[in-house]
């Protein structure tokens, strides 16, 4: 072989090859030496975080699905026709008085005879591996394609805020979960690419009814009165269904994903299952058993910043030279007040940037580039224990920091939280000096594969249409999947229970914000 009697034993001096061999064994040794104290060094993550590759982690997006709430929402209103030229079925008409109890027990009896055909009839497909069964209501143009109108022809010349300086139109887009899961439950089967739910025909066949009613569009929208009104009619035509009746409302799906919307008549929808960003344990938004995780579904707000794909990771992981950053308002209400103590206690340290600012659209051009500059993304309580900072943070891939001591998230039956974010308690928080020093202790390892997850989480937040399999919509189904035997559970037995009975089944989580106490 060419070359090879070059440094064959036989014709290299024996004296050079005893010198020379300790001295390579010295340099491979200090060059081990300093790899060591590179990767392992717990001085602060920014200066120790190389290039990675993404790509085998997080696709690109799909060029042929609308992740946008605003360009989806156009192109779904230019199918379904101009503003009062789509003529509805209306199933939710009746009168109560016709509703009797006999028709009652006949939607019962035609739900067990399916039920249990589909428990003995067909043994490899049992009801417990079936997808979910959806009957979505056919609501009159009011409750639905009206308000997506209203929407599309006033959100490009309103510049109306709400009482906190919040844009109207962009808190809309945020709760826009009632119109994701809508579009892909009504889309044509044959469009449809998630298999945990199925829509039905027939209210027998049925696990689940959804309430296709915009709630947060009719409350920011519409006048005071006009939307009571709305929520009264839609309350009416739903609790006047068999269907209801049968099961009190426990089987029923009501999209209330803004901590404001369907105020007014929550008391009487108590018993149904709501969409909603998150529990609120402080009484501030919700009463005291209105709302449970046993069965309502916390699901995640729509992203205000647009997603730092595996190009956009790849890139600017060697730019992520701030260790800390939020940007947001730091005087809130209830558990949000721990905001402005943060801010006092980290708004003069070295490599962390924390502002003022709000949610219009230069505020959403600084917060996207704030945090793709940044490794770690501060989440404090907002009014709400929730925050859309934090969805923002995850299409950001900046590691979530939340200091909110009551939240609740999003699919955590499915997701651990753990391999994305940092969970502070905000009595730790605020002690000076302790957050920063915990964040400057994280190794540059484990920051590393945060930042991977982070990369493959990121598709369970990303509403789109048509929706996509492990995306948000389809995760939805996939928890409704787990509370399904819950709710049958709590509907027989509501039906046989003697009213002389004691026995009160209930699950109520009433815990104070741990949040309140730190104002002196």
């Amino acid at each position: 072989m060419a070359g090879a009697g070059q440094y064959s034993s036989s014709s290299m001096n024996p004296c050079t090859r005893i010198t020379r061999s300790p001295l390579l064994l010295l340099i491979i040794s200090l060059t081990c030496f300093f790899l060591l104290i590179y990767t392992f060094s717990p001085s602060s993550p920014t200066k120790h975080i190389s290039v990675h590759d993404f790509k085998s982690s997080q696709p690109n997006l799909n060029p042929n699905v609308h992740y946008s709430f605003v360009d989806s929402l156009e192109l779904f209103l230019k199918k379904s026709g101009a503003p009062g030229s789509r003529r509805l079925p209306d199933d939710t008409v009746g009168d109560p008085a016709t509703e009797d109890q006999q028709q009652v027990r006949k939607l019962d009896d035609l739900i067990w005879r399916t039920e249990t055909a589909r428990v003995y009839d067909d043994e490899h497909d049992l009801f417990f591996n079936s997808p979910v069964r959806v009957y979505v209501y056919e609501m009159p143009a009011k409750f639905t394609y009206d308000m997506l109108w209203l929407f599309q022809n006033t959100y490009k010349e309103t510049s109306n805020l709400t009482s906190n300086g919040s844009p109207v139109h962009r808190l809309i887009e945020q709760h826009s979960v009632d119109y994701w899961l809508w579009a892909d439950l009504i889309a044509p089967e044959s469009e449809r690419l998630i298999k945990s739910v199925v829509r039905v025909h027939r209210q027998e066949d049925a696990d689940l009814f959804y309430v296709p009613f915009f709630t947060t569009i009719s409350f920011f929208l519409l006048e005071k009165q006009q939307c009571k009104a709305l929520y009264r009619e839609a309350l009416k035509r739903v609790t006047n269904q068999p269907a209801w009746k049968r099961s009190e409302g426990r089987d029923h799906i009501f999209p209330i994903h803004h901590p404001w919307s369907f105020k007014s008549v929550r008391k009487f929808v108590k018993n149904a299952i709501w969409l909603l960003p998150d529990m609120d344990s402080t009484g501030n938004w919700y009463k005291p058993g209105q709302v449970s995780l046993e069965k309502d579904l916390i699901l995640p707000y729509v992203p205000n910043l647009d997603l730092c794909d595996a190009k956009c990771l790849s890139e600017s992981a060697s730019r992520r030279t701030t260790l800390l950053y939020f940007r947001g308002r730091l005087k809130r209400n209830a558990g949000g007040k721990i905001r402005s103590k943060l801010g006092a206690e980290l708004g003069n340290a070295d490599d962390v940037i924390i502002e003022e600012g709000s949610a219009g659209e230069a505020g959403k051009i600084a917060a996207q580039t704030g945090m793709r500059k940044s490794v770690f993304c501060l989440s404090p309580a907002g009014d709400t224990p929730s925050s859309a900072r934090l969805f923002d943070a995850i299409v950001s891939g900046c590691i979530p920091v939340i200091v909110s001591d009551e939240l609740e998230l999003p699919f955590e039956g499915i997701l651990d939280y753990r391999k994305i974010a940092l969970f502070v308690s905000s009595s730790d928080a605020v002690q000076p000096g302790w957050l920063l020093a915990y964040l400057r202790s994280i190794k540059p390892t484990q920051i590393r594969e945060m930042q991977d997850n982070l990369a493959k989480y990121v598709r369970h937040f990303l509403y789109s249409h048509p929706a996509q399999p492990l995306g948000p919509e389809d995760l939805v189904w996939r928890m409704m999947k787990g509370k399904l035997i819950n709710i049958k559970l709590h509907t027989r037995r509501s039906q046989r229970v003697v009213k002389e009975s004691r026995s009160v089944c209930v699950c109520d989580c009433k815990r104070p914000n741990a949040t309140f106490p730190l104002d002196p």
